[in-house]
């Protein structure tokens, strides 16, 4: 009998051979949150579990120098899963890893291993962590040539149907691929601007969410692709509509209970959650440029586009950066509305974590709910209220990270220091450039 998601070794070897499994792809993804994939033959697969796979670390953004290039990927067989996509003859499956130094020490700069460190101080605290991630994307048409353009599927808006909804198909096609690998589907629906998407699946563990997260990118973008479309998660593609976000739910659980959740208080949330908040709203700042990881991702957070720009919460308040969903009791959650989809699920969620516990840590005390429109409110009045607001570009945001030691205490010195150097050449490659906005404005009258 097939296993239907196999967690063992022995499982996913019996998988692989009662579905003729002929190639897996061993996957992982570089400091910025690439996934970096290869083959290997399906009767390699046990020695894989056993000693691991051998490859160079020097060609991948953030890992080693040269000198010390050779890396070792840990196949986690909880992670295996056929590729629907492909034929069921001969079929291909993917597998994640965690990479290992040759000493068989875990490599200090793999993402995964980051987002474990954070776990595992949690844990300390008696503390689990379960996210429900929200990822937008859009669907664009292909050229003749098969390369990806901006020219629109539909001009569908929030919820619509048919004929709106053109893409509506590619989206079925993606929901049941990803049925097929496991995943509980929530919800899925066209978004607020044209051609924009949302698939929402069910919460888990904060490891296995963000292989999740992973997954459903790399899921996404086969399906469009086998079905003549290009699928993209880049925060902000078109000018004068909505981005796309991430917006991520998250919980802490402890003794089995909801560590936010407390009938006693006006708004049922404990003072756990209170804490929680205060750390988010503390270092959102000095790790915005993990959770907003592109220049293009603070085109999505300027005002007018349902992105929250302001460091506040709020129990409903969909202009304040955290929301508190309605739900209560085991779904009481805490809402952080400014990620996007462009960011390592690994290092985002690290931070996050690592932010809420030290609100906890410390008796951080969070502000007044700010229950008014404060995209409506002046400069003036946000001064008057304390209200920060986000950082306004890449640049403002890497200065703030690597001005944090707090941010260095949860990625580590070696994955800091790479991803801030990789973002300082981003920003420099942006800012030389001369971009259609200056020639539009500036060429005809100077």
């Amino acid at each position: 009998m097939v296993i239907a998601n196999p967690a063992t070794k022995e499982e996913v070897l019996q998988t692989v051979k009662e579905c003729d499994v002929k190639f897996i792809r061993i996957q992982f993804t570089d400091t910025m949150g690439m996934i970096k994939s290869w083959a290997i033959p399906a009767e390699d697969l046990e020695g894989a579990f056993e000693n691991g796979v051998m490859f160079d670390g020097s060609s991948i953004e953030g890992f080693t120098r040269i000198e010390e290039s050779d890396m070792i990927l840990m196949p986690d067989p909880t992670t295996f899963r056929i590729l629907p996509w492909r034929p069921q003859e001969g079929a291909v499956a993917r597998i994640i890893g965690d990479v290992y130094r040759p000493n068989g020490k875990p490599f200090e700069g793999d993402p995964r291993y980051v987002l474990k460190q954070a776990i595992e101080k949690a844990a300390e605290k008696g503390y689990t962590m379960n996210i429900g991630p929200e990822l937008e994307f859009f669907l664009f048409e292909l050229d003749e040539k098969g390369h990806p353009t901006t020219n629109l599927t539909d001009q569908g808006g929030y919820f619509d149907f048919a004929p709106l909804d053109k893409a509506q198909d590619v989206r079925r096609a993606i929901d049941f691929a990803l049925e097929e690998m496991g995943f509980k589907i929530e919800a899925s629906h066209h978004e607020v601007a044209p051609s924009q998407h949302e698939i929402n699946f069910r919460f888990g563990d904060v490891l296995t969410t963000c292989d999740n997260i992973v997954t459903f990118k790399y899921v996404v973008k086969s399906i469009a692709a086998h079905m003549g479309y290009y699928a993209t998660f880049m925060p902000k593609p078109l000018f004068g509509v909505n981005g796309s976000g991430m917006h991520s739910n998250q919980s802490l659980m402890k003794d089995g209970e909801n560590a936010f959740y407390d009938p006693s208080t006006s708004d049922q949330l404990s003072i756990t959650a209170k804490q929680y908040i205060a750390g988010l709203l503390t270092h959102i700042r000095e790790f915005a440029a993990i959770t907003n990881s592109t220049v293009n991702s603070y085109k999505r957070l300027v005002p007018g586009y349902e992105a929250p720009i302001y460091c506040t919460w709020s129990a409903s308040n969909r202009s304040s950066l955290i929301r508190i969903p309605a739900s209560r009791g085991k779904g009481t959650r805490v809402e952080l509305r400014c990620p996007d989809p462009a960011c390592n699920p690994y290092l985002a969620f690290a931070a996050m974590l690592s932010a809420g516990l030290d609100g906890i840590e410390k008796g951080m005390e969070a502000p007044a709910s700010t229950d008014v429109n404060i995209f409506k409110l002046t400069e003036e009045d946000r001064e008057a209220r304390g209200i920060e607001s986000l950082p306004g570009n890449l640049k403002e945001a890497i200065d703030l990270m690597a001005a944090s030691e707090f941010v260095k205490g949860v990625i580590g010195e070696h994955v800091f220091e790479n991803y801030i150097e990789s973002k300082k050449a981003q920003w420099d490659d942006y800012k030389a450039q001369v971009h259609q906005w200056e020639l539009d404005t500036y060429l005809s009258i100077l």
